[in-house]
């Protein structure tokens, strides 16, 4: 079955990298328009899902991550508009120039070909993963979680009746419907067909792709997000930030987890953390300095283990440790961190500008939530995922990480000396 999957999307991916800009909006527009008029039959197969999770006793976390609303699929088709309306990076010179040898030379955007992607139980990754394809020229095969058959079934259904409406191949976007595990080792070595693939999910999944796969991976999208808050913060507007960062949407990979508090401000910030938190839903853990500052408030405060340190919530808890100072900070932050997103809240210029050079993570802020890291939010259009390496690309993935380019040279019958 994989076999026949990767030739068609192969095939499918030489006719996607000959389209226009123009062409290939058209589809866009059309895949959107569909996600709306037959929404009823998504969103169905999506309840379906939900009922299914909701017996095998999945975490409210999971059923946010797995649930479809009219609002949030709404969303989602205003999602690929918008990357109609992003320039397209296939075809852009990159540079060049004459060489002495009377050779032009240039360097032009191209698509990678085809794109694999395996993801949990995110259905709107179906569509963003799609669209970002087919804007760039890439084909797509994709393999949600078992979570969520039922919805990206449905979903790519719709994909790819918009895809043949408008000429196209089905086989430029395909999912694997099937929960079977084996099919994911099978696909991790597919590398005869798809030339990179992208894993979405929890550490043992990249674990898996890093050690297994024979096709170049891009990892990222575990967040152990961090916060600094600096001896100079500004309680009220620190307090805001944060119920932004851990709040808005918990289950999200750019929440943050761990709260690094200065001591020089910890006994008058966390007995205010703990009344902001308790209003906000918020249970804290800490560790035994700070728990002596929050004991006494109305937020839930328990003891921190170690091992919480390293992994993601994805729920309304919080880790909460005083440090010394910014050296403090960021040797915690280097030890535990996942190199996705960390912010400082800090009124001193010199300590804004250490935390941005010296913490090596895909995105640094100063005085800013880090639910900021998206490709929406950094106006790129949806993105594919969030790059936590180095190599090829870092960060919110939109359109140009998803090509590669190549040397064109030309020449008036000129030959190499």
């Amino acid at each position: 079955m994989l076999e026949q999957m990767g030739a068609a999307a192969k095939a499918a991916s030489y006719k996607l990298a000959l389209l226009s800009s123009r062409e290939k909006n058209r589809v866009l527009e059309k895949i959107a328009d569909y996600l709306e008029s037959q929404s009823a039959e998504i969103l169905r197969a999506n309840e379906q899902d939900l009922a299914e999770a909701r017996v095998n006793g999945l975490s409210e976390a999971m059923l946010d991550r797995l649930a479809l609303t009219p609002a949030r699929l709404k969303g989602i088709a205003d999602d690929v508009r918008q990357v109609c309306n992003l320039a397209d990076p296939v075809g852009q010179v990159i540079d060049g120039g004459l060489l002495d040898s009377g050779l032009r030379l240039e360097r032009r955007r191209v698509p990678l070909g085809v794109i694999g992607v395996i993801y949990e139980a995110r259905p709107n990754v179906t569509v963003d993963v799609a669209s970002l394809c087919l804007k760039t020229g890439n084909a797509a095969i994709l393999r949600g979680g078992k979570e969520t058959w039922r919805t990206n079934a449905a979903t790519v259904n719709v994909i790819q009746q918009a895809l043949e409406e408008c000429g196209l191949p089905a086989g430029a976007v395909q999912a694997i419907e099937s929960p079977d595990r084996a099919l994911v080792n099978e696909m991790l070595r597919m590398d005869k067909y798809i030339d990179m693939l992208i894993p979405r999910g929890g550490a043992g999944l990249h674990k898996l792709c890093r050690e297994q796969s024979t096709i170049p991976v891009i990892t990222g999208g575990i967040g152990v997000c961090h916060i600094v808050v600096d001896d100079s913060a500004e309680i009220e507007p620190a307090l805001k930030i944060i119920v932004n960062a851990k709040t808005q949407r918990p289950s999200t990979c750019n929440t943050v987890e761990t709260l690094l508090v200065h001591q020089g401000i910890a006994s008058t910030f966390l007995p205010a953390l703990s009344k902001q938190m308790a209003q906000s839903g918020v249970t804290l853990h800490a560790d035994a300095s700070a728990l002596a500052l929050l004991k006494d408030g109305p937020a839930t405060a328990v003891p921190v283990k170690t091992e919480q340190y390293d992994d993601e919530f994805l729920s309304l808890d919080l880790n909460v440790k005083i440090v010394a100072d910014l050296d403090d900070a960021i040797a915690h932050i280097r030890e535990h961190g996942t190199q996705h997103s960390d912010a400082i809240l800090t009124r001193t210029l010199r300590n804004a500008d250490r935390f941005v050079n010296e913490v090596d993570s895909s995105a640094v802020y100063v005085n800013a939530s880090t639910r900021f890291t998206d490709g929406g939010q950094f106006g790129l259009g949806a993105e594919v995922a969030v790059s936590t390496q180095k190599l090829h690309a870092r960060g919110p993935m939109g359109l140009e990480a998803l090509t590669t380019y190549k040397w064109i040279g030309f020449g008036d019958d000129t030959i190499r000396a």
